[in-house]
């Protein structure tokens, strides 16, 4: 063991496992680590050593990868949402669940979605926006389906409450610019944003052929096509972000991230984690380090997840042994994710990142942002006008059903922090890796981006128009 938590993910997950569900052994991962360093660790098969730096290292499940048509490996990620069989609900993989269990949940009402996006059930901004945009259009399926069995609906009745979802989603998590971005783009779709929305007009050139929709059925079918358009326009981005941030990575090195901006996170392979599947699916041997990410622990319970089911080595550390880490055996690069990116550089993303971001910059360890372009808020001039959510007290007083605290201690939970933009080497986007300054060159990736979507958007509009033509 390197230290009293420091365990490796594939011992804990056997222990967990032996046990039972997270709730039935009353096991967290600090207790699970806890009860080993009280109890003793030599009625437990060892795990073998890193020869460099003597940490635990990972299982020797083989990369989880699928040749495509030119033969080379590619990583095949977790189904992290579906439509329904129908279209009329959305399908999530519920990570509150995780490691334990491997459970499904379906979202069929405008309560369920706000839910599932609340309590983390889905989380990471890309995968925010996204279970947002197949939630209405699924929600918009269900109300053309009631109404051919009551009575007839029309477009602007669809509109009406399309209105109402929208409104009450955008507000389900205020940091996550993602969510967003994914429902304006729903509105356009729809015909019904306003010129104050603030989304780029290039971006959604096609709008106005669309707005002119009349029946509720190709209203709902139109913001069906919109949000799977939105699904796999981030399965691009994630591939792109991988493939730039890949080059970043040399055979036998060694990432240190925090939460979890992987596959989980996202509709494609992730953001932070995507250079590591890249890499990987290039011959790479690829060293991870998870932060345990208190209170929620995302990267102990899903990054390690992630990445121990794609046979990638990782070891987990709490979240206060990162800096022992960089005194004796710096990682060679920091990866992490983000939940929305300034027009200046400044980055928000899950709490603990900015303190991450220090200890790099204190050790000479290059510190990367890996996020889309929908992540970059150009409207948002420095990170001082981020909002920041605040979560509930007693994810910390009471973490997975347990006091951890005096149940009348003052708690102060922000999700996020901000790492301003001079601690940060680098941001990877899908258009390429920006270095600072940030002004121009996020906006021209923002700028490329739009385009690129645009001229999509008019491809489809017409292909649309030229269809119906002939029928």
């Amino acid at each position: 063991m390197t230290g009293l938590f420091g365990i490796h993910y594939g011992e804990a997950r056997a222990r967990v496992s032996a046990r039972g569900s997270w709730e039935e052994g009353s096991s967290t991962l600090l207790e699970l680590s806890l009860a080993l360093a009280w109890r003793g660790v030599e009625s437990f098969p060892q795990p073998a050593t890193h020869r460099s730096c003597g940490r635990s290292t990972c299982s020797t499940r083989p990369f989880q990868g699928k040749s495509s048509m030119s033969g080379a490996l590619r990583y095949q990620p977790p189904e992290q949402i579906r439509w329904s069989e129908i279209g009329d609900s959305v399908v999530i993989l519920d990570q509150t669940e995780l490691p334990a269990r491997r459970v499904e949940k379906e979202l069929r009402t405008v309560a369920d979605v706000e839910e599932a996006i609340q309590s983390l059930r889905v989380r990471g901004a890309p995968l925010i926006g996204i279970t947002a945009a197949m939630g209405i259009g699924a929600l918009a399926r269900q109300a053309v389906l009631q109404a051919e069995a009551d009575d007839e609906l029309g477009a602007e009745d669809l509109r009406e409450r399309l209105h109402g979802w929208c409104d009450r989603l955008e507000q389900a998590r205020p940091t996550a610019v993602n969510l967003v971005w994914a429902i304006e783009r729903l509105r356009r779709a729809a015909g019904i944003a306003e010129e104050s929305d603030g989304v780029s007009d290039a971006a959604f050139a096609a709008a106005p052929r669309i707005s002119a929709i009349e029946s509720a059925t190709e209203l709902a079918d139109r913001l069906r096509t919109e949000a799977d358009e939105i699904l796999e326009e981030d399965r691009r981005m994630c591939r792109g972000i991988g493939e730039h941030a890949a080059e970043l990575l040399r055979d036998g090195s060694t990432v240190i991230t925090h939460c979890n901006a992987g596959a989980l996170a996202t509709g494609g392979i992730g953001t932070a984690l995507a250079p590591v599947y890249v890499a990987t699916e290039q011959g790479k041997r690829i060293s991870v380090y998870a932060d345990e990410t208190r209170p929620l622990l995302q990267g102990s319970r899903i990054t390690a997840w992630e990445l121990g089911e794609a046979g990638v080595d990782v070891t987990v550390i709490a979240d206060n042994m990162a800096a022992a880490l960089f005194a004796t055996d710096p990682p060679d690069i920091v990866f992490v994710g983000s939940d929305r990116i300034a027009a200046n550089g400044d980055v928000a993303n899950k709490i603990g990142t900015y303190g991450l971001a220090v200890l790099a910059k204190h050790h000479g360890v290059p510190f990367y942002v890996l996020a889309p372009t929908s992540t970059v808020d150009l409207g948002t001039a420095t990170g001082d006008e981020i909002p920041i959510e605040q979560r509930s007290a007693d994810e910390i007083r009471l973490g997975f059903g347990k006091l951890t605290a005096p149940a009348d201690a003052p708690v102060w939970s922000p999700a996020f922090d901000v790492t301003p933009n001079d601690l940060v080497a680098g941001i990877v986007t899908e258009q390429g890796i920006h270095r600072p300054p940030y002004v121009d060159s996020l906006a021209d990736a923002v700028a490329t981006a739009d385009g690129e979507r645009a001229k999509r958007g008019a491809a489809s509009g017409i292909a649309a128009e030229a269809a119906e033509e002939g029928r």
